[in-house]
């Protein structure tokens, strides 16, 4: 495509890579994994809470509170790799790729906040510890145990590409973690009148929660910045690009993530004697999506006559630039 100042723009689209592509199988396989996960889990919570109320154990009921939102979690989750695969639309250029990025981050903030609630019931339960059945408490978390183990496994897959499918990873692994510690509270509390244990675990289980979200949170909220995915090596990126042949500058370079998975970028490319032909720009377009992972490249080709700068540079950096 030629402007009507006679650059050259390439606009284009590569599927992911082999390693890190979508196949139906996977979607279909990842949807199944959402399925099983939300299923078993929310019928524990409904258990996990019904015995921590009989019981009178604060972690077992705070525990069912932050499975509770794990639930939901999983649900905005799964319902975000579904929407993020939806064709785009003359309104939604993209698609709806971006629903992925919100999930992560609501994901992470459903977990900040159940992690001050249960922190806030357990400060109070210090002063006056109550009585627990401690045999309740870790027949119940041993359920927890296999429970959120098992949908952890589903997610492990996933969760290496994927930050969306990452943010229900940390979700079951961090439950699995809580439910091991509760369940030896519980042990504990029926060998000895410690039940000061109880808000001590709630509180540990706060540890446990902040630790695993703090790396999604920011991730999440690098991507809704439009943030330069962590996986991407700029300086490499740019070095390329300088480096291809006819190339004397590269100016208004753009990369951000279209999704937790897919990543895009804008570019001009100086190049005096023109562009050779549309082979050209579709090697650089190969070049970085395989070794860059970058999956939707526009690429606009200038000769230099006249000064280019980023309009979203203040004017006088605009100028020096």
């Amino acid at each position: 495509m030629t402007d009507h100042h006679g650059h050259k723009h390439t606009h284009a689209h590569i599927p992911h890579s082999h390693s890190e592509g979508h196949h139906p199988g996977d979607l279909n396989n990842q949807s199944l994994a959402f399925a099983f996960a939300v299923g078993l889990n929310t019928v524990f919570v409904i258990i996990e809470f019904t015995y921590g109320f009989i019981a009178n154990s604060t972690a077992l009921m705070a525990d069912a509170g932050h499975n509770l939102s794990d639930v939901l979690g999983l649900l905005l989750a799964w319902g975000a790799s579904i929407l993020s695969r939806k064709a785009p639309s003359e309104r939604y250029t993209y698609g709806l790729r971006s629903t992925s990025i919100m999930a992560a981050l609501a994901n992470a903030m459903f977990l900040l906040v159940a992690s001050g609630a249960i922190a806030w019931e357990a400060v109070h339960r210090f002063s006056e510890p109550a009585l627990v059945a401690g045999l309740t408490v870790t027949l119940v978390a041993g359920i927890g145990i296999v429970i959120n183990g098992l949908s952890a496994w589903l997610f492990v897959k996933g969760s290496k590409a994927d930050l969306n499918v990452r943010g229900a990873y940390l979700h079951m692994a961090a439950d699995t973690a809580v439910s091991v510690g509760v369940a030896l509270a519980g042990i504990a509390m029926i060998y000895t009148d410690w039940y000061w244990l109880d808000p001590v675990m709630s509180l540990v289980i706060v540890t446990i929660i902040l630790t695993s979200t703090w790396g999604l949170l920011r991730e999440s909220v690098q991507l809704a910045l439009i943030a330069v995915p962590a996986h991407i090596d700029v300086a490499a990126l740019e070095a390329y690009l300088r480096q291809c042949h006819g190339v004397t500058d590269i100016h208004d370079l753009h990369i951000w993530g279209m999704s937790t998975t897919e990543s895009a970028l804008t570019v001009h490319l100086v190049m005096p004697n023109g562009c050779p032909d549309d082979a050209f720009l579709d090697s650089i377009v190969q070049a970085l999506n395989e070794r860059f992972s970058v999956h939707h490249c526009t690429l606009q080709v200038e000769q230099g006559t006249t000064d280019h700068t980023c309009a979203l540079l203040p004017k006088k950096a605009a100028h020096l630039h």
